[in-house]
């Protein structure tokens, strides 16, 4: 079975409330030296990003892949799509709680009923989505532009 692989590397120091780490994207190398604290996660990121925000991007990524190819299969490439999402994190449970994304697509040739179910559909294929699917509730607004 073919398949691919993607690390990344944290070094922390001192525990949760007061320490610190940095992690870098170490297969790609497209980002290296990546400041991460509690104290950043959870108030005023001053620069920094956290999981959570890890998170979103790496579900927006993954669900306009899957959408454009949803669109394709379907005889209507996308000219553009805007994913915006955002991941919640429950500070009491320290538990992610949620993730809601924010589809605009401009896509030729269909309406608004075609664009919501290839929408759907994206929903079910995407990896992202199904890996957080069952610990943290998705939910996909969608509008065709």
């Amino acid at each position: 079975m073919a398949t691919a692989e993607r690390r990344a590397e944290v070094v922390w120091n001192g525990d949760l409330q007061s320490g610190s780490g940095t992690f870098d994207l170490a297969s790609s190398g497209a980002w290296t030296g990546a400041n991460v604290s509690f104290a950043t996660r959870t108030e005023n990121p001053n620069g920094n990003t956290s999981p959570e925000e890890l998170i979103a991007a790496a579900h927006a990524s993954c669900y306009a892949m899957a959408l454009a190819n949803v669109l394709h299969e379907g005889g209507n490439d996308p000219e553009e799509l805007r994913i915006n999402a955002t991941c919640v994190l429950d500070m009491g449970s320290l538990t992610i709680t949620s993730e809601v994304l924010d589809v605009h697509g401009r896509v030729p040739g269909i309406d608004a009923d075609a664009f919501q179910q290839a929408v759907e559909q994206a929903d079910q294929v995407c990896p992202v989505t199904n890996a957080l699917r069952g610990s943290a509730e998705i939910q996909v607004n969608a509008t065709l532009d």
